[in-house]
């Protein structure tokens, strides 16, 4: 089939069968990498959250509980519950559009609130900090009936004493705790024990979407600009190559005709412009031979 092209369609269909495997195979490369930053991006994101809720954690237990310490002595008070602030905080984050598809949850084995209560695949996130003690975070996919799901977890330990006012026995913790949320959970902590994890996650589509779209707008720039390369080298091919070479071919038929008196312009010093010089001294040398032919039949005569 490509016997039957000229040099423009030949030239073009090969820069295109590079273009299409080019793209297909830096498409590949492309999609690894942007869902790479994508996940790098949105992981940034959940560990500046994280980071919050740990501050608003640390300010109501510092700050907060150090206030209401007297009342908190008579009556029990939700808000001064690290876990309870942090939680609350977070839904007042999730108002904003850019924050309204990540999640927060103190997965707790053993909570004071069944809210917190760890599900079977939060427990062997918390069991895997438990038993390795140097392991400071995980991050992963996770498979639920709603779609999967991206998590970074952390461990959550209990780093203070007064922590155990509440949560060593029923006997010690405040009676309006007990009220509210009876003794049979959130008790039996021991300090510095890891009793659940701070969980950040999101939706897997939204890593997906956030690199798909990268990369539909880079291979959508790449496209355009092999497109114009094509151009291009089609239309310096046409200047450069085509014309003169068409122009060599026409002349060299008026020469197969006796037409003595046209030459082979030598426009330029490329394989082109020799190829004219050296028909140009085909010209020359055949116009010679031809004197000659014609001298040698006169003498005959």
């Amino acid at each position: 089939m490509l016997e039957h092209l000229n040099l423009r369609q030949k030239l073009t269909i090969l820069l295109s069968i590079m273009v299409v495997v080019g793209l297909s195979l830096g498409g590949l490369g492309l999609s690894a990498v942007l869902k790479h930053n994508a996940r790098q991006e949105i992981t940034a994101t959940a560990l500046l959250i994280m980071e919050t809720m740990t501050s608003v954690r640390d300010y109501t237990n510092q700050q907060v509980n150090l206030e209401l310490a007297d009342k908190f002595a008579v009556d029990f008070i939700p808000q001064s519950v690290p876990a309870y602030s942090a939680r609350e905080v977070f839904e007042v984050l999730r108002r904003k559009t850019e924050y309204q598809d990540f999640f927060y949850k103190e997965a707790t084995l053993n909570p004071t609130n069944l809210r917190d209560k760890a599900d079977s695949f939060e427990t062997q996130i918390v069991e895997r900090f438990r038993k390795n003690k140097n392991l400071k975070e995980l991050d992963g996919f996770r498979k639920i009936p709603g779609g999967d799901i991206f998590y970074i977890a952390r461990p959550l330990a209990v780093t203070e004493s007064k922590c155990l006012e509440c949560h060593s026995t029923f006997n010690v913790a405040p009676k309006t705790m007990i009220d509210r949320y009876g003794t049979v959970n959130g008790f039996g902590w021991k300090l510095h024990e890891i009793v659940g994890v701070q969980m950040i996650s999101v939706p897997a589509r939204k890593v997906i979407q956030k690199s798909q779209q990268s990369s539909v707008w880079i291979l959508g720039i790449v496209s355009t600009m092999f497109i114009g390369i094509i151009i291009l080298v089609n239309i310096f091919l046409n200047h450069q190559i085509l014309r003169p070479l068409k122009r060599i071919t026409r002349i060299a038929e008026e020469v197969s005709t006796g037409h003595m008196d046209v030459n082979f312009q030598e426009i330029s010093n490329d394989e082109i412009g020799k190829l004219a010089k050296a028909f140009n001294r085909m010209k020359l040398s055949l116009e010679m031979a031809m004197k000659k032919l014609k001298q040698f039949y006169n003498s005959t005569q």
